[in-house]
């Protein structure tokens, strides 16, 4: 029978995991209802960031500010963490809060973006030397919890 560990990551832990990940799981709710959507992301120790176009998410987000935040690194069933993490919403909407947000965004991201079939359609705009052009919505999420789990094998 194989050693199996199973148990909770440190603060240290779940801050690595929240660096290390560019892609997570947004969950918000609001009328009634709850959306659950991955997202492209960069963590700067404080603030999930990101960006998107107008749709159901930011709706429900601009309705109901707080949300949960969910990544996980998988190596197999045996040999995984996950970190989840809850904050508040807040939309970036000054010409120097947009530039920031999407400076951080886009310093994270663009390593990974290797051609242009893997620019996701929000990202698309990105180029454009004035952040005041750029179509879509740049928010990022304040996290005021977090809580991170393993698996290890």
């Amino acid at each position: 029978m194989e050693n199996t560990m199973l148990g909770d990551l440190t603060t240290g832990q779940i801050e690595h995991l929240l660096q290390s990940e560019i892609v997570g799981r947004l969950g918000c709710h609001a009328d009634d209802q709850t959306y659950i959507v991955p997202i492209t992301y960069a963590y700067d120790g404080e603030f999930i960031y990101g960006h998107t176009r107008e749709g159901r998410k930011i709706d429900m987000m601009r309705k109901n500010p707080k949300v949960c935040f969910l990544i996980d690194a998988i190596t197999d069933m045996g040999n995984w963490r996950s970190v989840i993490a809850w904050g508040t919403f807040e939309e970036l909407k000054s010409i120097t809060d947009r530039e920031t947000g999407m400076r951080i965004l886009m310093d994270r991201t663009l390593p990974f973006l290797t051609g242009e079939t893997t620019l996701a359609h929000a990202m698309r705009d990105t180029h454009i030397k004035d952040v005041a052009g750029l179509k879509g919505t740049v928010y990022r999420i304040r996290l005021t919890k977090k809580t991170g789990r393993f698996e290890k094998r």
